[in-house]
């Protein structure tokens, strides 16, 4: 239960070594797009490669070429989203969600807020880690594609945030 033998613990050591090597050759030569904080489509990504990674490393039956090979074509298959997406926009709506606007002029919007499944004190938190003290002061609260919340505060009164342009409106 605690040791089967010596040879398992050097299999996993070897096979560890040159899998976290290939691993980090293959993402070296992906780019920095390949594990960026982007959408639900690239964490999906990430913990694949992930349980490839600890399949390759702890069950005998998977050779180390296979857990490469497999780790390869995912990196290799996000590649050519990420290329599809940058270049065609039908793709890049399949993969990405879009922003939504869940504060807009000091109001929140309740039924965005429910929708997204985002509560007042989220987005008040939001607001505080940008420095602004009130919801009368937030241009905008948006909910992006990321997971992430971003506060905008009032530039002036006539001039509209040109941040918010990729954000539909209320």
């Amino acid at each position: 239960m605690f040791f089967t033998n010596w040879a398992s613990l050097g299999r996993i050591a070897v096979v560890g070594v040159m899998v976290y090597v290939g691993l980090i050759l293959l993402l070296r030569t992906s780019g920095k797009r390949t594990l960026s904080k982007m959408n639900a489509f690239d964490l999906i990504v990430t913990v694949a490669l992930g349980s490839m990674l600890a399949s390759t490393l702890l069950n005998k039956s998977v050779a180390l070429a296979d857990g490469l090979l497999g780790m390869g074509m995912l990196i290799g298959l996000q590649y050519v989203i990420t290329w599809l997406s940058v270049r065609y926009s039908a793709v890049d709506k399949l993969v990405k969600a879009e922003p939504t606007l869940l504060v807009y002029q000091g109001q929140f919007l309740h039924a965005k807020m429910k929708a997204e499944r985002v509560t007042e004190g989220e987005i008040l938190t939001s607001l505080r880690e940008r420095g602004i003290a009130s919801l009368a002061e937030a241009a905008a609260v948006v909910l992006e594609n990321d997971g992430t919340l971003n506060a905008l505060q009032h530039e002036s009164a006539d001039a509209p945030h040109s941040a918010l342009k990729n954000v539909p409106k209320p």
